[in-house]
């Protein structure tokens, strides 16, 4: 692992520095308390204290969405983190080599995005999900990836990363305002009000939430101060394979009938037009 990741990261049982350590061909991360911590043949390091409490997308799911990601239908996210980051990282003091953590970074890919307009950071991909990691560990020259838990203490020294990055991801206030840099920044992606508007009418899917800005200012209030927001937006034209798939990475895979809702897709003709329509917000931990 590039020794400037590995120097930011921290035992998950005793919150000790870690080190590589190897015996034969398994490769392993060890603390001073000889907790051991092995790296996968596919390039992540498993980083969970105990069980996963989920185990996150399938094979198959992560292989549909990195699919979907490569053809560009989000970019406009990518493009708008990786500004963002650019912004932010200029302001960062506290070291050489910025951090860059990604919590429930799936594939990877934004990660990635951040990185290639940040020369001189380092990145860090965090998820649940095993076939996710193995393709994050791939995601960027300068990016490592670990599986752990994001709702629990996250594997890093305090103010250790000069950025977070979080998109439709789940938000872990504390831990997140423990591990930013003073003068880091957490980025904050979230569906806007018109996200998905078509496929919401003509599928049935389950609607943004019009309290979404004010649950996030929840979940994060307490220790970080929104300095900035801005919305983004792309309408691209997808195939119906393409729509199965984005449907699939959004809560409605949980809560609509499967039968139902590809009868539904099925239904649909193409080109199907859809609103990619996000907000980006930039927070300053207080």
């Amino acid at each position: 692992m590039d020794p400037r990741i590995l120097t930011r990261l921290r035992c998950p049982v005793c919150g000790e520095p870690l080190a590589e350590a190897t015996a034969g061909t398994t490769r392993a991360l060890r603390c001073p308390g000889r907790h051991s911590f092995d790296t996968a043949r596919q390039g992540y390091v498993n980083l969970l204290a105990g069980r996963a409490p989920h185990s996150g997308d399938s094979p198959e799911m992560v292989a549909a969405r990195a699919d979907f990601l490569a053809a560009g239908h989000y970019d406009t996210v990518a493009a708008a983190l990786a500004g963002a980051a650019a912004q932010v990282a200029a302001g960062v003091r506290g070291n050489a080599y910025p951090l860059v953590v990604e919590p429930g970074a799936g594939t990877g890919r934004y990660l990635a995005a951040v990185l290639a307009a940040l020369p001189d950071a380092v990145g860090l991909a965090l998820d649940v999900s095993k076939p996710a990691l193995r393709r994050a560990a791939r995601a960027h020259p300068r990016a490592a990836a670990a599986l752990a838990d994001t709702w629990q203490r996250l594997p890093l020294a305090d103010r250790s990363a000069a950025l977070l990055v979080n998109v439709f991801a789940p938000r872990n206030g504390p831990e997140f305002h423990r591990v930013l840099d003073p003068d880091g920044a957490l980025l904050v992606v979230t569906p806007a009000a018109d996200h998905l508007a078509e496929l919401v009418e003509a599928l049935g899917l389950l609607r943004v939430d019009p309290a979404k800005a004010d649950r996030v200012a929840g979940s994060l209030g307490a220790h970080f101060v929104e300095e900035s927001t801005t919305g983004h937006v792309a309408r691209p034209a997808l195939t119906r394979a393409e729509v199965a798939t984005l449907v699939g990475m959004g809560p409605s895979a949980w809560h609509a009938d499967p039968d139902r809702l590809a009868a539904r897709i099925a239904a649909l003709g193409e080109p199907v037009p859809v609103t990619v329509s996000v907000r980006l917000g930039v927070h300053r931990p207080r």
